[in-house]
């Protein structure tokens, strides 16, 4: 197979509607548009506007609330970073920080902190230290001889 005999599956692509370019294209004239009114100038988006019945958007209750502010923790499970360690892509002797888990391509960046849980099972002795982790995952790599310390306190929920 060479490069110029590549092409897409038929019926894959089809060609652009080019609208308003005169009565045999199908859509010429008004390009569809209709004749006068709001929806036929341009500049106009009526999203959600339900022809003056209460749009569904205002009918719907409000609830809850988004925190503006809050942190966004990249999640790594314990299961994962064993199957790296068996795997030598991370060194199960040295400590293992943040930044080695961004190198070693488990994570792939870490937004506000990299948070561990316990999903999976640990045979490893390891020295984890991250920013968040679930009490589980803490007693997990804790039995199995390792440490993991939390730097935020109120992360380790």
């Amino acid at each position: 197979m060479k490069l110029n005999e590549l092409h897409d599956n038929p019926g894959a692509t089809k060609k652009r509607m080019r609208v308003a370019r005169g009565p045999g294209s199908g859509k010429g004239k008004m390009g569809g548009r209709g004749i006068k009114g709001q929806s036929s100038r341009s500049g106009v988006a009526l999203n959600g506007y339900e022809g003056g019945q209460m749009p569904l958007y205002r009918r719907l209750p409000k609830r809850g609330f988004t925190k503006p502010n809050q942190k966004h923790f990249a999640v790594v499970n314990l299961g994962l970073i064993q199957k790296f360690v068996d795997a030598g892509k991370l060194d199960g002797k040295k400590e293992i920080t943040e930044d080695v888990l961004v190198a070693s391509g488990l994570v792939r960046r870490k937004l506000d902190g990299i948070r561990v849980l316990a999903k999976g099972e640990v045979t490893a002795k390891l020295k984890l230290a991250v920013t968040g982790a679930s009490k589980s995952a803490i007693a997990a790599v804790e039995k199995a001889g390792g440490s993991l310390s939390v730097t935020i306190a109120s992360a380790a929920e």
